[in-house]
């Protein structure tokens, strides 16, 4: 079968620039390629066709050669000038695309330079603090910079050598017949360079751990779980990277009084067993000082009273939450005679009346009775 026009195969003009071929050729090869294609017979018949052609008139010799006598002029078995001695310009392309498939791509001289790592910390705070904002002043171990050789971890008035195994260029080339597979340098890890006398004080990593102090501002209403990123804070980058940011994580300590539900505060309110029967006036804690509550007569355990904007306002909120007050009725202790006598008497009274005096403990006797007698 005849071979098609090699300009034909890539899709551009007979005049078309370099630059624009090997786009082309990058294109068709990304799109043929085995690895995308797998058990496509076809796919691989014209990835290799789109291959042979690059690999022909990426060079200039094999082009002019081609230009000039066609597919003889490139054919090995015709003696002409082109043959196939050495497939550089497809290994080098090839590479480009090979980086794109599996995520890499050509280093081109490139010193792996990497970011710095996040960082966390996890900082306690009062629910207090957390409500009204404060600045607090952290301690943190990271990776910083070596002063003693500005990064570049060599001793001061060395400098780091070009790396005689890649040339500085970070990566070595394994070719297996068409295929050129770029690997990182096993000398210089990449960073195409050398360091023949190390600095003593980061041993030529070109950083070091310390312990930094920073200043952190905590906004008013932040909650549990929230994170204050503190940018550049983390640890330095590799060969100059830039650094890595900080986050601290809000923990905020448990409270004495107050549980915190969002921006709403929760508490509970011992009350005696006179107050919830015949109703008073107590005074309760708030963030911002005390406050009154007036517990009406007949106030049953577990009733919540609602005392709106007491509670915190949030980071994101313009208003502030409420304060939920739960009372809690206190049966008395370590009675005296005399209350043991006035409580006995009261019990007498409202047992000859019970469903007016007990209303729920009435209900829950009558369940009761059903239960057993059904």
């Amino acid at each position: 079968m005849a071979k098609r026009d090699f300009y034909e195969v890539l899709g551009v003009n007979r005049d078309v620039a370099d630059g624009d071929l090997k786009k082309a050729y990058r294109k068709l090869a990304m799109k043929y390629h085995p690895d995308k294609n797998p058990d496509n017979a076809k796919a691989e018949e014209q990835f290799k066709e789109v291959k042979e052609a690059y690999e022909v008139l990426s060079d200039p010799q094999k082009r002019a050669a081609y230009d000039q006598y066609g597919h003889a002029g490139v054919d090995p078995s015709a003696g002409m000038g082109a043959g196939g001695a050495g497939f550089g310009g497809f290994s080098d392309a090839f590479g480009d695309i090979f980086g794109d498939i599996f995520g890499g791509g050509r280093s081109g001289g490139r010193s792996n330079v990497y970011r710095g790592a996040d960082l966390r910390y996890n900082l306690d705070i009062s629910l207090e603090d957390a409500a009204r904002g404060t600045e607090i002043k952290i301690r943190v171990p990271a990776m910083e910079t070596c002063g003693t050789c500005s990064g570049k971890g060599a001793k001061p008035g060395t400098e780091p050598v070009t790396c005689g195994t890649c040339r500085g260029q970070g990566q070595v080339r394994m070719s297996q017949g068409f295929f050129s597979i770029a690997q990182t340098c096993p000398d210089c890890h990449g960073s195409g360079k050398v360091i023949k006398t190390p600095c003593g004080d980061c041993h030529g990593q070109g950083r070091i751990k310390r312990q930094k102090t920073l200043s952190v501002k905590i906004p008013a209403g932040v909650d549990e779980s929230d994170r204050i990123r503190l940018s550049g804070e983390g640890e330095a980058g590799v060969n100059g990277g830039p650094a890595g940011d900080l986050y601290v994580v809000i923990q905020i300590k448990p409270h004495n009084v107050f549980s915190r539900d969002g921006n709403d505060l929760h508490c509970e309110m011992p009350i005696s067993f006179g107050t919830a029967a015949l109703g008073g006036e107590i005074t309760i804690p708030t963030l911002d000082g005390s406050a009154k509550l007036k517990i009406p007569p007949e106030t049953q355990t577990g009733r919540a009273f609602r005392l709106r904007g007491k509670g915190v306002k949030g980071v994101r909120s313009s208003a502030y939450g409420d304060l939920m007050c739960h009372v809690v009725v206190e049966t008395p202790v370590n009675l005296t005679e005399r209350q043991r006598e006035l409580l006995a008497e009261l019990e007498d009274i409202s047992s000859e009346d019970m469903p007016h005096h007990n209303p729920k403990a009435k209900s829950w006797m009558d369940k009761v009775k059903e239960f057993f007698d059904g």
